[in-house]
């Protein structure tokens, strides 16, 4: 069994742990408690160590900018996918499907598979890549998750100066981004990591550490899959999985690439489960309506737990089976039959419903003229 497999079991057995700890967690606030030490410090503490961690190859400076042309473009595409899912517009679940399903989360669910196939070159690719995700979710996902939030909540503050004012007031109270602030402000004047004195670096690896336990735990914990949300989302995903394979079949084409890692790569990095990230904004948005007296919500919490709960194992199968497939997904022939057949079965669910709802239709219909015809004998 390969190393990154075995890593994967590992990640998902932390899901598993959470969901077997549900019974000793009788309170909301308990689990609350576990997700405020993760947005609070461990979240802060890995951002900062990742953005002082970056070496800026000019060579490779094309990658970040394709990942976020792929995020930018799932943001744009899913407003028009997700109603066919049933997931009406302007509702909590509509605006948090839209915030998470661009987002990647590659080094949960790419780079222990892209390091043990491919290797220690690609994964520096992927790497670099990563940073062009890093602003979208980081940046552009926080600046839209308040802007839904002030325009919901502040008709009149809707334009101009008083609603940049008091995006701004948000973002410096999030400790997120005040560890952002000082890690882009140390990598101006030159300084990473080893430039830190001892205790601050040290205490920042140790709080580190403990992120991805704790986040899969608190997924674990967390999570509330009901039958009809489960094969939403599963569409969803698949969507976006089948939106991933046609991008990158596209994107083959026009380049012309025949590297057989580069088009794995491509494909697997595109794969990556939905972030974590994009839910500490919906958690930081939450935090603020609980004082608001209006019951209107910008984002529906579970909903999103639910679609990073699902994300992760799905997102895992498909990276495996692309990059065990050989030269399988190299032609980009096959390419777009695997987006063909993603989004045939992301879109089986919804055309299944709203085939049950015409059936229910037609026969009342024809109950009502049953019962018409036979009141005028």
């Amino acid at each position: 069994m390969d190393i990154g497999f075995q890593k994967t079991i590992v990640f998902l057995f932390f899901i598993f742990i959470g969901v077997l700890l549900k019974t000793k967690f009788k309170s909301k606030e308990e689990i609350t408690g576990i997700k405020k030490i993760i947005l609070n410090l461990a979240l802060p503490a890995t951002i900062f160590i990742a953005l002082l961690g970056i070496q800026i190859e000019l060579n490779l400076l094309l990658l970040p900018i394709l990942a976020l042309s792929l995020n930018l473009f799932l943001f744009l595409v899913f407003p028009l996918v997700l109603p066919f899912l049933g997931i009406q517009k302007d509702t909590p679940e509509f605006r948090t499907a839209r915030l998470l399903a661009p987002s990647l989360a590659p080094g949960l669910s790419c780079f222990p598979f892209v390091l043990e196939f491919l290797g220690e070159d690609y994964l520096a690719k992927a790497a670099m890549a990563d940073l062009g995700n890093k602003v979208f979710v980081l940046i552009f996902l926080y600046l839209v998750a308040m802007n839904w939030y002030l325009s919901l909540h502040d008709r009149k503050q809707k334009k101009g100066l008083s609603k940049v004012g008091a995006m701004l007031k948000v973002m410096v109270s999030e400790p997120v981004n005040l560890f952002i602030a000082a890690a882009l402000v140390l990598i101006a004047l030159g300084l990473n990591m080893k430039s830190l004195p001892f205790v601050f670096s040290e205490t920042l690896q140790k709080l580190s550490l403990i992120m991805t336990p704790l986040v899969l735990l608190f997924i674990g914990l967390a999570v509330k899959i009901k039958r009809t949300q489960f094969i939403q989302i599963f569409s969803l995903l698949s969507l976006r999985a089948g939106l991933v394979f046609l991008i990158s079949g596209v994107f083959v084409v026009i380049t012309g690439i025949q590297a057989t890692n580069e088009i794995l790569l491509l494909l697997a990095f595109g794969l990556s489960a939905c972030s974590f990230w994009p839910y500490a904004h919906i958690s930081a948005v939450d935090s603020l309506e609980v004082d608001t007296k209006t019951k209107k919500r910008t984002f529906h919490n579970s909903y999103a737990i639910s679609i990073l709960a699902l994300s992760f194992p799905l997102s895992t199968l498909l990276i495996l089976g692309v990059l065990n497939s050989g030269l399988l997904f190299t032609t980009t022939s096959n390419i777009f039959l695997a987006a063909i057949a993603l989004s045939i079965i992301g879109m089986l669910s919804p055309i299944f419903s709203w085939s049950k709802k015409m059936i229910k239709g037609h026969k009342r219909v024809n109950s009502r003229l049953d019962s018409a015809q036979a009141e005028h004998i």
